[in-house]
């Protein structure tokens, strides 16, 4: 039963943990904006929330390669909890910044461990649908905690944001009761206990796919982010109600929700490389379209379909770097995927503030249009490497060729 189940026990857990950060994200821009902060200074708040994590995921990742993965899933709970608990606290935006920061630390060890488990206990033929409905847990959360956190913040935005930050850590809590013996004994990573060696990260990130892969995952998690931390703002100068605001983002992470139980069949239809690189595209377009002054109902159908485009990203980078990267390095390979992830959310943030402070509200929306445009050329080159079998350029998967004739050469 438990190891039917395990997937969809992670699925739980990881949709209360991320509806606990959606709804800390923007509950922490509202009681930021409660303390006097101006968009720059929201702007640094939510790049420290991925500060820490820049420096901590790699180490995590070596960690996981050489043991197992559960053991990172109740600690990521635990901080998440804290962060969220101490932001709603805090008298300043000094300490809201540093609890932000230890807020981030919680979905980065979740994420580490939970990313690891699905490749390890998931047959290569299963990981593009297996991380696909690993990440339905996310957009669950990112659907129901911006429409909570919209629901509790009123006019008195000091005050019931601090109750909608105390309300998310409660929240984060019951990811604890589907984790207990979640990870298959069987999966321990022997190979990694027997040849002992780390693979050097310069090594990993010369791979080829798993750049791409990185650049992929930064460009849509950043997007996700600024829209998450900035669509208050926006909210803010176009008298755009708070409760409003969270429905809008949840609008768009059940988008991201339909997309993701569509995933395989629309991998069959179009392949990899036409999927990643149409909906970065689109997404590109879509938020820079988000700039212009559009009635609510048009921005309602732009996130709707934004958040469906960016639905696709995120499980296709995890199972590009999965595939491409060594066997023995594959926790660290997610490790950097997850360093560029925090590298965006810090750089991104602070970015979007200063262009916010330069250009206007605005102004940051069409930033992210460029760096999914980016993201879009990326993916027409993930595909463009031989087979396996036949050698021809393929759309199938960054490494999947890599990684077939590596498990060929191991008798795997």
């Amino acid at each position: 039963m438990e190891r039917r189940y395990w997937l969809l026990r992670l699925v739980i857990a990881f949709g209360f943990a991320q509806g606990a950060v959606s709804m800390a994200r923007p509950a922490v821009s509202y009681r930021a904006l409660s303390l006097g902060a101006d968009e720059r200074a929201v702007g640094v708040v939510a790049g420290v929330y991925a500060l820490l994590p820049l420096f901590a995921a790699v180490p995590l990742g070596r960690r996981t390669d050489r043991g197992r993965c559960a053991p990172l899933l109740p600690v990521g709970v635990v901080l998440i909890a804290g962060g969220c608990a101490l932001s709603g606290t805090a008298g300043s935006l000094a300490w809201m910044a540093a609890w932000s920061g230890v807020m981030g630390l919680g979905p980065l060890c979740f994420v580490i461990g939970a990313q690891s488990l699905v490749a390890r206990q998931s047959a290569p033929a299963e990981q593009d649908r297996n991380f696909g409905h690993f990440t339905i847990g996310a957009s669950l959360g990112q659907l129901v905690g911006p429409v909570a956190a919209g629901l509790l913040i009123g006019d008195d935005m000091g005050r019931t944001s601090t109750l909608a930050l105390v309300v998310a850590a409660a929240v984060s809590t019951v990811s604890f009761t589907s984790l207990w013996r979640i990870e298959h004994r069987d999966t321990d990573p022997a190979h990694a206990r027997v040849e002992g060696g780390k693979v050097p990260v310069h090594r990993i990130l010369r791979t080829r796919g798993v750049p791409a892969g990185i650049f992929i995952s930064l460009a849509v998690l950043s997007a996700t982010d600024i829209l998450t931390a900035y669509l208050p703002v926006i909210g803010e100068h176009r008298s755009i109600a708070p409760a409003t605001i969270g429905l809008l983002l949840s609008l768009r992470a059940a988008a991201t929700i339909a997309c993701r139980l569509v995933m395989t069949p629309m991998i069959r239809l179009l392949g990899r490389t036409v999927l990643l690189t149409v909906t970065c595209l689109l997404a590109g377009l879509l938020c820079a379209g988000i700039a212009l002054p559009v009635p609510v109902w048009a921005l309602a159908v732009m996130l709707a379909v934004l958040g469906f485009c960016l639905g696709v990203g995120q499980p296709l980078s995890m199972t590009t770097v999965v595939q491409a990267a060594p066997d023995e390095a594959r926790s660290t390979a997610l490790a950097l995927r997850l360093t560029g992830n925090r590298l965006g959310q810090v750089a991104a943030p602070a970015s979007a503030g200063l262009i916010a402070g330069l250009a206007g509200t605005a102004a940051p929306f069409v930033m992210l249009g460029a760096l999914l445009l980016a993201a879009a050329g990326l993916g027409v080159r993930v595909g463009r490497r031989p087979d396996a079998s036949t050698g021809t350029a393929t759309g199938t998967g960054a490494g999947t060729g890599r990684a077939a004739r590596r498990r060929a050469r191991q008798g795997a």
